[in-house]
């Protein structure tokens, strides 16, 4: 064979060669595919995996106004739609991350080319669809080489199946509702909210390409940590944008300038708006939840269904009730810890060494680091003596949460110090619940004010008296009544002795209306009131006005000595507001699942308490507690303020307002609950403990300690007008028989015992 035969030859095999390992690579690849395809690398998704790709979906509570209040969630996702998601956005993703999305069917074979032949110099060659695919049905990639690329293998496979199954837009949204953003933002909605405080829509081009940036890889690119790498990855998705004619380079280079602008509202479970109502809405759900099965018999997941309850809190109202108690609250706090500067026994007064022993005992039973060494077996006697030990930790400041060093058990009686609140307002007319604040601080103090806690409540029980006593007698406010030391004999209602109620002024003689004595709550007057009706007839018409809690038929109820719940006192109130009608308060609208089927719409229940008359009697004589009673501060040009009442707020109200302070033994509880034609508000203010109060009345009754948040909550809602909260007059019933005006009653009677007197004697 000559030379030029054998080179032939050796060329003909290379050829050979080169068209096998080209066919059988190809066939190797087919091979690889189909064996993907027919399930033989692992189980594929079905059709109906595909059709509804399992989501964690967090359940989100939305105010009456619209806005998202909280959430409740595994993975706090809240999807979005295709049209909620603004263009910017889209052309970043786009841009970016698959600049050839609209043109292919899953699989990019030119930018795979370019990731094969730069491996390991970086370069992805993933497409959006692909993506999606790791996302919804394997995760993170395998480090291991073989299994990676099986794995690739099956998202080509996943991603064609996507890609015939969805259009372009409905990939875009899955894919972006379903990336974890970190920091408990998953999914774009999220995300938007956590980072810069809005809903997707309104991004603008520089915080959309910020987001897309961090598709990347968000544990890296993390905002809260790397602010100016983020801000780096920014810019590289604007420049990319600019590549691909989305902005034009001016706008680029003017955006590339600018800073991150984060505007971070993080939304923990422990965050947000209305966290005390998030609470009891939590379980009020888990109670739905048991009672309402799916149709298939299995129960919802209020953290992975993605329900949506809409509830009657209005989240302006809230914003404001929260603020008006921070700004009170802080400042009462101030006065209060000068106060116990001088204090031996600070934060309490009234009570020995041995119960403040028992006190703080039972604190550290209750605290979570007793329970979690008792439960781990150790001994009662190495447990106390850990909370001797000095540790780092963060306490709470009314300037924002102090990291130190002190003891568990030094930790707990600095909190005690803490003067506690609640307020809740309720639309008489609706039984709508408005705004809930439960307490100063929900990371640290969970005991929720409004609806478990129960405190004395004072004289801010005095109207249900006098309600049952105008309701009974047909009573005037301007019927007289001696005021005098009224004596109620033990027999009569099985009391261990006579009660013989004292006023607080400890002044008497007289005659006093209905009307001044309740605007200065004297006691004398509402004893003899209840004598007169009997405490059971009280006890009954307070159950029928919604409180349910047990109150023992006795004299001394009149002057509150009674535990209530806030949400009960409040509710009660509404009545008197509402002609006499009470609507039982309610909370939740409707519930909603993920698809926007209504699973349940919830409606109030109502019922006749009083008459129209008898009630807006009641509401007349409260109005008398702001116009010349313990009230009267807020038509004051200067409302009370602990630090010298003669400067503070100027309150300054001129329009109706119908209302009663509460002040209870020791100043251990202040109270303030106020009504407007259309919103009825109460609140409450105290230690945990009742031995932690002011030393004297001035600064530890309710009109200084409660009132104050009252009067700044409805400063801010007048302030804005949308809200439309009543300034104007009760609507009087008509044929109103009762007569009302004192002066034109004195009149009368003046003229009519004239009269007697010039009559002829027979």
């Amino acid at each position: 064979m000559t030379k030029k035969e054998t080179e032939n030859t050796d060329f003909s095999k290379y050829i050979k060669w080169f068209w096998i390992t080209i066919l059988g690579g190809t066939f190797a690849v087919i091979l690889l595919f189909l064996l993907a395809s027919w399930g033989f690398l692992g189980a594929l998704p079905t059709f109906e995996e595909l059709e509804n790709p399992e989501n964690n979906l967090a359940t989100e509570v939305i105010s009456n106004d619209g806005k998202t209040l909280g959430k409740y969630f595994k993975e706090n996702r809240t999807p979005v739609k295709y049209k909620d998601l603004p263009k910017n956005l889209v052309k970043a993703l786009v841009a970016t991350e698959d600049e050839r999305f609209y043109e292919h069917s899953g699989i990019d074979f030119k930018a795979t080319a370019r990731a094969v032949l730069k491996m390991g110099k970086g370069g992805g060659g993933s497409t959006i669809t692909q993506q999606l695919a790791k996302l919804l049905f394997h995760g993170e990639g395998s480090r291991n080489i073989i299994e990676r690329v099986l794995q690739k293998v099956k998202e080509y496979v996943i991603a064609i199946q996507l890609e015939r199954q969805y259009t372009k837009q409905e990939i875009l949204t899955m894919y972006l509702n379903k990336y974890d953003f970190l920091n408990l933002a998953v999914g774009i909605r999220s995300a938007s909210r956590i980072y810069f405080g809005k809903e997707p829509i309104e991004l603008n081009v520089s915080e959309s390409a910020m987001l897309i940036g961090m598709l990347k890889n968000a544990s890296y690119f993390n905002p809260l940590r790397r602010a100016e790498l983020v801000k780096d990855r920014r810019n590289v998705v604007l420049s990319q944008m600019e590549r691909n004619n989305f902005i034009s380079e001016k706008l680029k280079d003017s955006l590339q300038q600018q800073d991150l602008q984060l505007n971070i509202n993080r939304e923990g479970h422990s965050d947000g708006s209305a966290t005390y109502f998030r609470e009891y809405l939590r379980d009020f759900m888990k109670s739905w939840i048991k009672n309402n099965p799916k149709p298939d018999g299995t129960f919802y997941n209020l953290h992975r269904d993605g329900l949506k309850i809409y509830v009657t809190l209005d989240s302006r109202m809230q914003k404001y009730a929260e603020e008006a108690m921070a700004e009170h609250m802080s400042n009462l706090q101030r006065v209060f810890f000068k106060e116990q500067k001088k204090n031996k026994t600070a934060p309490f007064y009234d009570i020995d060494a041995s119960q403040i022993k028992i006190t703080m005992d039972q604190a550290m039973k209750r605290s979570n680091r007793w329970k979690r060494m008792k439960k781990q077996g150790v001994s009662e006697k190495i447990i106390r003596a850990s909370f001797k030990e000095k540790t780092d930790m963060r306490v709470f400041s009314w300037k924002g949460d102090i990291d130190t060093i002190m003891t568990p058990f030094d930790s707990i009686k600095y909190y005690k110090h803490f003067l506690r609140s609640g307020l809740l307002s309720i639309e008489p007319q609706s039984g709508h619940v408005k705004a809930w604040v439960g307490g100063i601080n929900y990371n640290h103090f969970q005991y929720d004010a409004v609806k478990q806690q129960k405190r004395q409540v004072g004289s801010t029980f005095k109207p249900f008296v006098y309600a049952t006593a105008i309701n009974q007698l047909n009573l005037s406010p301007c019927d007289k009544f001696p005021n005098t030391l009224y004596t109620i004999p033990k027999e009569k209602y099985g009391m261990p002795e006579d009660w013989t109620p004292e006023n607080a002024s400890k002044k008497y003689g007289g005659e006093l209306t209905l009307k001044q004595a309740l605007a200065g709550s004297v006691n004398v007057i509402t004893a003899n009131l209840i004598d007169q009706v009997h405490p059971k007839n009280v006890v009954n018409l307070a159950r029928r006005a919604g409180i349910k809690s047990e109150i023992p038929a006795v004299p001394a109820i009149a002057l509150g000595s009674v535990d209530l719940s806030l949400f009960e006192m409040v509710g009660a109130y509404s009545t008197f507001a509402n002609k006499g009608l009470r609507v039982e308060p309610m909370m939740i609208l409707k519930i909603e699942d993920k698809n926007g089927t209504v699973l349940e719409q919830f409606t109030p229940n109502s019922k006749e308490v009083l008459s129209e008359e008898s009630a807006y009697v009641i509401i007349n004589l409260l109005e008398g507690v702001t116009q010349s009673g313990s009230g009267i501060r807020l038509r004051s040009r200067w409302g009370s303020y602990p630090d010298n009442v003669a400067t503070g707020y100027p309150y300054q109200f001129t329009n109706p307002i119908a209302g009663k302070t509460g002040t209870t033994q020791n100043q251990s509880d202040g109270w303030f609950m106020g009504i407007v034609p259309n919103l009825a508000t109460g609140v409450w203010v105290g230690g945990e403990d009742r031995a932690t109060h002011f030393a004297g009345i001035t600064k530890g009754q309710g009109a200084t300690m409660a009132l104050p948040v009252w009067a700044l909550y409805y400063k801010k809602l007048y302030a804005d007008p949308k809200l439309q909260i009543s300034q104007d007059e009760f609507e009087v019933p008509e044929d109103l028989s009762i007569e009302l005006d004192c002066d034109k009653a004195k009149e009368e009677e003046d003229a009519l015992n004239s009269l007697l007197e010039e009559a002829p004697e027979f």
